[in-house]
């Protein structure tokens, strides 16, 4: 870890020296010297890293070449922020700043020279430790690095399954069969694909005919019981919000009593992965009608046979197999040699030769095999083969001397790879994968969130023909595709939309946060805090809370004050004391990065004290409860990202040119319109962002009058997602513009007047992505210029046109539909060959609409239809039954004749007799959820 960490500082240092130099002075020559000391540490700290978890002499000498680094860094920027503040500063400011600018000069000499002198005290050390010195094959350099993370990752859109179908049929049949076992149980050690064969069985396809109502919640080792059954209740009967915040004010055995009260009346399928101890399962046990006749059924998962018995002495328990040889292989190839352009048999034998060898240490387990190939998959020539296979059998004999902290039960067989697999990252990817520590256990870590963090820490370069959020997901896909990380949700474009880990990664991400001090985690939510060894100071703190914060703030250890990056994470809502929250500011001036996000101030103001953290690249107070953002804001110079998208109804922003200083501003996100003052009545916004941030990428919640305010983000050339707000009533009949947006990705327009600002959506050519908010009453012909379209969301009144809804079908790229509140006319006509590649169409709140004619040969690719409260809709269309690929058909709070048509025997059956899951929420006249066999 230390490597990234110095490689990260030298690049820092390299363009300072380059930029600064001159306004370095004297100092100059003790930065140079210092830059040239730690280009010597580097080539030393790959093998000293590998080595220090076994070495006490080397983990010590690690942590401060790490700590030195941080500290140069650190003391540089100090000096850097102050050079700036005064070339902006006035004439007479400057004059009466020069002997300031001195002084500052020599403190700053002075600790660098204090670091200087520590890294040549650290350098002369390196005979004792018997270090090797190591190079980067190739004169490997940045750009070189960031050119081979574009290596694309097929196998990662479809996760690999080899070898589960007969599982998936045993275990479907147990849960189907009318007198069968309430509980059937997934048992086995990690790594074994518990869960991936579980996620098979529910969405097997008699077994989503059979249930009505479903639910999956994974359970963590610190089991959360009331939120464990909130959770499982809330998703059994789809509650309206309404009904969400009375069940959040249930106690939790009024809970339990609702939960087992619709286990009993409808059949429910609830799955319980990962459950670790008895204790867990006693504590859930009550909202589980385990003694009563009921078609509901329970699958759960755990890694020990005593508690898959514990849980229904009656049930059914079934241990997966490990994979065979064949198996085994299938599945590597699948991944490791996927694409593979090698005609040449001798080498294809070759490589196969080798990776059976190392497959029999992978003992069958699906996750070993799925790591060792993503490991492989990026190493093409034999060479790099037999480098791997020589290496497995020394990390097969370390992987016996991690220790039970690491090892535990059941991870002998696959230890010693996921090791393997961490020191074969390179230093950049290290950094990335250790972050992911911060998160929750079982945490669905949203993407977009991830890279602006990777980025905000200084992890992710780029050079001057690269864009550094593209690099950043292209780390993400690199630890996708060597199965270090695995996709969570994709978006309407494909990419990557959340991701996690597996259980057992995560333990080696703890480890080796722990071992490298990379991270300190405190579990305020269970009184647990998870200590690192205590080498070196804490840079980085993951804080888990419950209602209060408070204790937080008791006795902070002296070495937080070098704090770079502090993460909130919160179970249920949180305030803090605003007085406490000023000393925390105080306290943590280096601090890069600050998610805040869940959370309110007593006093509803973000204090004055923000403005001290000028070293800042991100900071999230999204979700919290904040009246008022303190002026001081404008001292964040270094802000790349910034999220103020509160929760409350009003949030007020200063006056004023507050952004104008943020030059390295990338993506801010303002509070929705009627949440803040002085609003696009003042222009305010142009002033906001009369700015020199020319890398700005994501703009959202921009208010404006007229499309031509547009006219200051032309120069943003960089600007790839734009939300925008317009209250000009007059917008009608405005003239079109000369804008052109040609690098927007992703535009989101809402707007008070009566048409829509066709100017504006036209002006952006190249958009995937879009989202209309008003009066919509009209699609022109212009809007097919929109090649690229392939999620589209309509919103508001205006009943539009069949001529209108033809312009919809002809969109060539159209994946994604949403529609809501009032869009479509009373009479909606899908026409043959309309819609080509929509695949999932949403209907919501079209409260004209009566008849819906679906022609034969119309979205012949739809997968999933959502329906919601389109209350005088008769029925579905005849035409569904001709549309093949529908898999999925979601209704919800719709009137119960309608839902009693589609009825198995019920008039409109045959339309929707071959979807595989249909499931039918909250008719009228009813509660809970309904949903027949199909």
């Amino acid at each position: 870890m230390a490597e990234g960490v110095v490689s990260v500082v030298l690049e820092g240092l390299s363009k300072l020296i380059i930029q600064e130099l001159k306004s370095l002075g004297g100092v100059g020559g003790k930065v140079q010297s210092a830059q040239t000391q730690l280009q010597i540490m580097q080539g030393y700290l790959k093998d000293a890293d590998a080595r220090q978890g076994r070495n006490e002499a080397i983990r010590i000498w690690v942590a401060s070449v790490r700590d030195a680094a941080y500290d140069l860094e650190d003391v540089i920027e100090i000096f850097v922020l102050k050079v700036a503040s005064k070339r902006k500063a006035s004439v007479l400011t400057r004059f009466s700043g020069i002997f300031i600018k001195r002084v500052n000069l020599h403190q700053i000499g002075s600790e660098i020279k204090k670091i200087t002198t520590k890294i040549s005290q650290l350098s002369s050390i390196l005979p004792s430790l018997n270090l090797h010195q190591t190079r980067e094959s190739g004169g490997d350099t940045s750009f070189q690095r960031q050119q081979e993370r574009r290596i694309a990752y097929p196998h990662i859109v479809e996760p690999h399954v080899v070898g589960l179908v007969g599982g998936t049929e045993i275990l479907a049949t147990h849960l189907i069969k009318g007198k069968g076992p309430r509980v059937v149980s997934i048992w086995g050690m990690p790594g074994l694909g518990k869960t991936t064969l579980a996620k098979q069985v529910y969405n097997h396809g008699e077994v989503k005919r059979h249930f009505d109502c479903f639910a999956w919640v994974c359970i963590s080792q610190q089991c959360q019981a009331r939120e464990v059954l909130e959770e499982i209740l809330t998703q059994l009967i789809s509650p309206t919000n309404e009904q969400r915040q009375e069940i959040a004010k249930l106690k939790i055995d009024q809970i339990a009593e609702r939960l087992w009260n619709t286990q009993r009346e409808r059949k429910c399928l609830v799955v319980l992965d990962d459950i670790w101890t008895s204790d867990a399962w006693s504590s859930l046990q009550a909202g589980f009608p385990m003694n009563e006749e009921t078609e509901s059924r329970i699958l759960l998962t755990t890694r020990n046979k005593e508690v898959a018995s514990y849980a229904d002495k009656n049930g059914f328990l079934f241990e997966p197999r490990s994979l065979n040889d064949d198996e085994s292989w299938e599945l590597f190839e699948k991944i490791a040699m996927f694409g593979t352009e090698d005609t040449n048999h001798k080498i294809y034998e070759h490589k196969k030769e080798l990776g059976t060898e190392m497959l029999q240490h992978c003992k069958g387990l699906p996750l070993a095999i799925t790591v060792l190939a993503g490991l492989l998959a990026r190493k093409d020539t034999i060479d790099e083969w037999n480098t791997v296979h020589k290496n497995v059998y020394a990390y097969i004999r370390r992987g016996t001397d991690f220790g039970p902290d690491y090892i535990g039960e059941g991870y002998e067989g696959v230890s010693w790879l996921l090791e393997l697999s961490y020191d074969n990252l390179p230093y950049y990817l290290k950094q990335c994968f250790l972050y992911l520590a911060h998160f929750p256990e079982d945490y669905e870590i949203p993407v977009s969130t991830l890279t602006k963090l990777w980025m905000a820490e200084g992890f992710i370069s780029s050079t001057s023909v690269e864009i550094m959020e593209d690099v950043s997901y292209m780390c993400l896909s690199e630890l996708v595709g060597r199965c270090m990380v695995q996709v969570g949700k994709h978006g309407s474009s494909k990419k990557i939309k959340t991701c996690h880990l597996h259980d057992l990664m995560r333990d080696l991400c703890m480890l080796k946060a722990k071992e490298g001090n990379f991270l300190r985690i405190i579990n305020y939510s269970t009184v647990v805090e998870i200590k690192q060894t205590p080498t070196g100071r804490v840079r980085r703190l993951a804080i888990y809370l419950d209602e209060t914060v408070e204790a937080y703030c008791q006795g902070r250890d002296e070495n937080y004050g070098h704090v770079r990056s502090l993460l909130y994470f919160v179970s249920t809502y949180c305030y803090w004391n605003s007085k406490v929250l000023r000393s925390l500011l105080r306290d943590f001036t280096f601090l890069r990065v600050l998610k805040f996000e869940g959370m309110g101030v007593r006093k509803h103001k973000l204090p004055h004290e923000i403005g001290n953290l000028v070293h800042l690249r991100f900071l999230s107070v999204k979700c919290s409860v904040i009246s008022a953002v303190s002026s001081s804001i404008a001292n964040l110079v270094c802000l790349q990202t910034l999220d103020l998208r509160c929760r409350n109804w009003t949030v007020k922003i200063p006056n004023g040119n507050v952004f104008s200083k943020m030059e390295k501003l990338r993506h801010i996100y303002l509070p929705l319109p009627t949440r803040y003052h002085h609003c696009a009545r003042e222009k305010r916004e142009r002033l906001l962002f009369a700015t020199e941030a020319v890398n700005l990428h994501t703009v959202v919640n921009i208010c404006i009058q007229a499309s031509s305010d547009l006219v200051d983000f032309v120069k943003l050339t960089n600007l790839r997602k734009l939300g925008v707000i317009t209250f000009d009533k007059g917008t009608k009949k405005e003239k079109g513009t000369n804008i052109i947006f040609k690098h927007l990705q992703s535009l989101s327009v809402n707007f008070t007047s009566e048409a829509v600002p066709w100017n504006i959506v036209l002006s952006c050519p190249n958009i995937y992505k879009l989202r209309l908010d008003g009066h919509i009453t009209e699609l022109p012909e212009d809007l097919l210029c929109h090649t690229n379209l392939t999620k589209l969301t309509l919103s508001g009144f205006g009943n539009l046109k069949d001529n209108h809804i033809k312009v919809l079908e002809k969109l060539p790229s159209l994946r994604m539909l949403f529609a809501s509140v009032g869009i479509f006319p009373a009479a909606l006509v899908c026409s043959k060959g309309g819609f080509p590649f929509l695949e999932f169409l949403s209907l919501d709140c079209l409260m004209e609409l009566k008849e819906w004619k679906v022609e034969k040969g119309a979205m012949p690719s739809l997968c999933r239809l959502h329906i919601e409260h389109c209350s005088d809709l008769e029925a579905v269309p005849d035409g569904l039954q001709y549309i093949t690929t529908l898999k999925e058909l979601t209704i919800k709070e719709m009137h119960s004749e309608f839902c009693s048509r589609l009825g198995e025997g019920g008039e409109d059956f045959y339309k929707i007799q071959h979807v595989q899951s249909v499931i039918i929420s909250n008719p009228y006249h009813q509660g809970g959820e309904d949903k027949m066999k199909s």
